[in-house]
Protein backbone atom coordinates (compact mmCIF):
# COMPACT_ATOMS: atom_id res chain seq x y z
CA UNK A 1 0.00 0.00 0.00
CA UNK A 2 0.65 3.58 -0.77
CA UNK A 3 0.95 6.75 1.24
CA UNK A 4 -0.86 8.95 -1.31
CA UNK A 5 -1.13 12.97 0.42
CA UNK A 6 -1.92 11.18 3.85
CA UNK A 7 -4.11 8.83 2.68
CA UNK A 8 -3.87 5.07 2.48
CA UNK A 9 -4.04 4.09 -1.41
CA UNK A 10 -5.43 0.56 -1.63
CA UNK A 11 -3.83 -1.75 -4.34
CA UNK A 12 -5.75 -2.73 -6.96
CA UNK A 13 -5.69 -6.48 -7.36
CA UNK A 14 -7.72 -6.03 -10.67
CA UNK A 15 -4.29 -4.91 -11.93
CA UNK A 16 -2.89 -8.36 -11.72
CA UNK A 17 -5.27 -10.42 -13.24
CA UNK A 18 -4.51 -11.38 -16.88
CA UNK A 19 -7.48 -11.32 -19.86
CA UNK A 20 -6.45 -14.17 -21.50
CA UNK A 21 -8.62 -14.34 -24.43
CA UNK A 22 -10.00 -17.92 -26.37
CA UNK A 23 -8.85 -20.43 -23.50
CA UNK A 24 -9.41 -23.22 -22.67
CA UNK A 25 -11.83 -22.98 -25.85
CA UNK A 26 -12.56 -20.40 -28.39
CA UNK A 27 -15.55 -17.75 -27.02
CA UNK A 28 -13.70 -18.00 -22.91
CA UNK A 29 -11.94 -14.98 -21.79
CA UNK A 30 -9.72 -16.78 -19.35
CA UNK A 31 -8.99 -14.92 -15.52
CA UNK A 32 -5.58 -15.70 -15.57
CA UNK A 33 -4.30 -15.18 -11.73
CA UNK A 34 -0.74 -15.75 -12.29
CA UNK A 35 0.44 -12.61 -12.50
CA UNK A 36 -0.77 -11.61 -9.03
CA UNK A 37 0.88 -15.30 -7.53
CA UNK A 38 4.28 -13.61 -8.94
CA UNK A 39 3.80 -10.45 -7.28
CA UNK A 40 4.30 -10.69 -3.56
CA UNK A 41 2.93 -7.80 -2.61
CA UNK A 42 -0.42 -8.40 -4.32
CA UNK A 43 -0.51 -11.83 -3.04
CA UNK A 44 0.27 -10.87 0.70
CA UNK A 45 -2.96 -8.13 -0.38
CA UNK A 46 -5.28 -10.95 -1.46
CA UNK A 47 -4.79 -13.37 1.18
CA UNK A 48 -5.37 -10.31 3.67
CA UNK A 49 -8.29 -9.17 2.27
CA UNK A 50 -10.01 -12.52 2.17
CA UNK A 51 -8.86 -13.23 5.44
CA UNK A 52 -10.37 -10.34 7.50
CA UNK A 53 -14.37 -11.21 6.95
CA UNK A 54 -13.30 -14.33 8.25
CA UNK A 55 -11.55 -13.63 11.61
CA UNK A 56 -14.02 -13.81 14.98
CA UNK A 57 -16.16 -17.01 13.02
CA UNK A 58 -14.83 -19.33 15.24
CA UNK A 59 -13.54 -21.67 12.13
CA UNK A 60 -12.06 -25.20 12.83
CA UNK A 61 -10.63 -25.79 9.28
CA UNK A 62 -10.31 -24.34 5.51
CA UNK A 63 -11.15 -26.67 3.01
CA UNK A 64 -9.43 -26.11 -0.42
CA UNK A 65 -9.88 -26.81 -3.50
CA UNK A 66 -7.57 -28.80 -6.29
CA UNK A 67 -5.65 -27.06 -7.65
CA UNK A 68 -5.27 -22.78 -7.66
CA UNK A 69 -7.20 -22.98 -4.63
CA UNK A 70 -4.45 -24.66 -2.84
CA UNK A 71 -2.16 -21.68 -2.88
CA UNK A 72 -4.64 -19.37 -1.54
CA UNK A 73 -6.04 -21.81 1.11
CA UNK A 74 -2.17 -22.86 2.39
CA UNK A 75 -1.96 -19.19 2.91
CA UNK A 76 -5.75 -18.29 4.71
CA UNK A 77 -5.07 -21.19 6.93
CA UNK A 78 -1.42 -19.96 7.86
CA UNK A 79 -2.80 -16.48 8.40
CA UNK A 80 -5.71 -17.74 10.60
CA UNK A 81 -4.06 -20.40 12.32
CA UNK A 82 -6.11 -22.86 11.12
CA UNK A 83 -5.10 -26.52 9.28
CA UNK A 84 -6.03 -27.20 5.85
CA UNK A 85 -8.03 -29.71 4.15
CA UNK A 86 -7.41 -30.65 0.81
CA UNK A 87 -10.31 -31.30 -1.12
CA UNK A 88 -8.85 -33.21 -4.35
CA UNK A 89 -9.97 -34.86 -7.85
CA UNK A 90 -11.05 -38.42 -7.77
CA UNK A 91 -7.75 -41.01 -7.06
CA UNK A 92 -5.65 -38.35 -5.96
CA UNK A 93 -5.84 -38.61 -1.83
CA UNK A 94 -3.72 -41.41 -0.06
CA UNK A 95 -6.02 -42.12 2.67
CA UNK A 96 -9.62 -43.37 3.19
CA UNK A 97 -11.91 -40.95 1.54
CA UNK A 98 -15.77 -39.38 1.29
CA UNK A 99 -16.73 -38.82 -2.33
CA UNK A 100 -18.98 -36.97 -3.99
CA UNK A 101 -19.57 -36.95 -8.41
CA UNK A 102 -20.47 -33.64 -9.73
CA UNK A 103 -21.59 -32.43 -12.75
CA UNK A 104 -19.75 -30.19 -15.38
CA UNK A 105 -20.52 -28.39 -18.68
CA UNK A 106 -18.98 -31.72 -20.66
CA UNK A 107 -19.56 -34.64 -18.19
CA UNK A 108 -19.33 -35.54 -14.40
CA UNK A 109 -16.34 -35.69 -12.30
CA UNK A 110 -16.05 -36.53 -8.53
CA UNK A 111 -14.13 -34.59 -5.62
CA UNK A 112 -12.78 -36.11 -2.58
CA UNK A 113 -11.63 -35.35 1.09
CA UNK A 114 -9.98 -37.82 3.31
CA UNK A 115 -12.48 -39.03 6.77
CA UNK A 116 -10.67 -37.56 8.89
CA UNK A 117 -10.06 -34.30 7.24
CA UNK A 118 -13.00 -32.82 8.74
CA UNK A 119 -15.46 -34.00 11.68
CA UNK A 120 -19.19 -33.68 12.52
CA UNK A 121 -20.02 -29.84 14.27
CA UNK A 122 -17.06 -27.93 12.75
CA UNK A 123 -17.54 -25.19 11.01
CA UNK A 124 -14.97 -24.48 8.22
CA UNK A 125 -14.12 -22.02 5.45
CA UNK A 126 -14.01 -23.71 1.85
CA UNK A 127 -11.58 -21.78 -0.70
CA UNK A 128 -10.96 -21.42 -3.94
CA UNK A 129 -9.53 -19.21 -6.75
CA UNK A 130 -12.18 -18.52 -8.61
CA UNK A 131 -16.09 -19.09 -8.35
CA UNK A 132 -17.34 -19.34 -12.35
CA UNK A 133 -20.08 -21.81 -12.55
CA UNK A 134 -20.65 -22.93 -9.22
CA UNK A 135 -19.86 -27.23 -9.96
CA UNK A 136 -16.71 -27.08 -8.28
CA UNK A 137 -17.65 -25.50 -5.27
CA UNK A 138 -20.57 -26.70 -4.65
CA UNK A 139 -19.28 -30.55 -4.81
CA UNK A 140 -16.30 -28.97 -2.20
CA UNK A 141 -19.74 -28.25 0.25
CA UNK A 142 -21.30 -31.38 -0.66
CA UNK A 143 -18.31 -33.57 0.79
CA UNK A 144 -17.94 -31.23 3.54
CA UNK A 145 -21.49 -31.50 4.91
CA UNK A 146 -21.20 -35.35 4.09
CA UNK A 147 -18.96 -35.09 6.76
CA UNK A 148 -21.06 -33.66 9.08
CA UNK A 149 -19.43 -30.47 9.05
CA UNK A 150 -20.91 -26.81 8.37
CA UNK A 151 -19.56 -24.54 5.61
CA UNK A 152 -19.37 -21.37 7.34
CA UNK A 153 -18.37 -19.28 4.39
CA UNK A 154 -16.90 -19.42 0.64
CA UNK A 155 -13.86 -17.41 0.21
CA UNK A 156 -12.76 -16.35 -3.02
CA UNK A 157 -10.05 -14.12 -5.07
CA UNK A 158 -12.37 -13.94 -7.77
CA UNK A 159 -15.97 -13.88 -8.44
CA UNK A 160 -17.07 -14.46 -12.48
CA UNK A 161 -20.98 -12.94 -11.74
CA UNK A 162 -21.97 -13.13 -15.01
CA UNK A 163 -21.28 -17.16 -14.85
CA UNK A 164 -24.04 -17.00 -12.27
CA UNK A 165 -22.29 -19.58 -10.03
CA UNK A 166 -24.02 -17.86 -6.69
CA UNK A 167 -26.95 -20.01 -8.46
CA UNK A 168 -25.55 -23.34 -7.53
CA UNK A 169 -24.65 -21.97 -3.82
CA UNK A 170 -27.90 -20.45 -2.89
CA UNK A 171 -27.86 -20.58 1.17
CA UNK A 172 -23.97 -20.25 1.72
CA UNK A 173 -22.10 -16.61 2.17
CA UNK A 174 -19.53 -16.16 -0.79
CA UNK A 175 -16.65 -13.46 -0.16
CA UNK A 176 -15.15 -12.53 -2.90
CA UNK A 177 -11.99 -10.45 -3.29
CA UNK A 178 -12.78 -9.30 -6.78
CA UNK A 179 -16.11 -9.57 -8.62
CA UNK A 180 -16.29 -9.13 -12.43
Amino acid sequence: MSIMGGVEAQMRLEDYIRDIPDFPKPGIIFKDITPLLGAPEAFREAVKRMAEPLRGRNLDAVVSVEARGFLFGAALAYELSLPIVPARKRGKLPYDVISVTYTLEYGEDAMEMHTDGVMAGQRVAVVDDVLATGGTLAAACQLVEKAGATVDVLSLVVELSFLEGRDKLQGYEISSVITY
